[in-house]
């Protein structure tokens, strides 16, 4: 699977490689205690979020990251 920025939490979190490529770019992530609220948001709606800690250069390094995902 291709990961882009339509990609949900939820897809993300279900590829290993992807969820540890998701916590460096994002420490604690996958820990967040409303997690489960975002789960079927995509890795853009959840950018939108100042409280995320995604912001525009993040979100393009962890979608050049989750690219090379084979």
């Amino acid at each position: 699977m291709s990961f882009t920025i339509h990609s949900t939490l939820r897809q993300v979190l279900a590829n290993s490689t992807a969820r540890e490529i998701l916590e460096r770019h994002v420490p604690g992530a996958t820990t967040h205690p409303q997690l489960d609220l975002a789960m079927d948001l995509s890795l853009r709606e959840v950018s939108m979020y100042p409280e995320s800690g995604v912001d525009r250069e993040k979100l393009q390094a962890l979608l050049a990251d989750l690219s090379k995902i084979a």
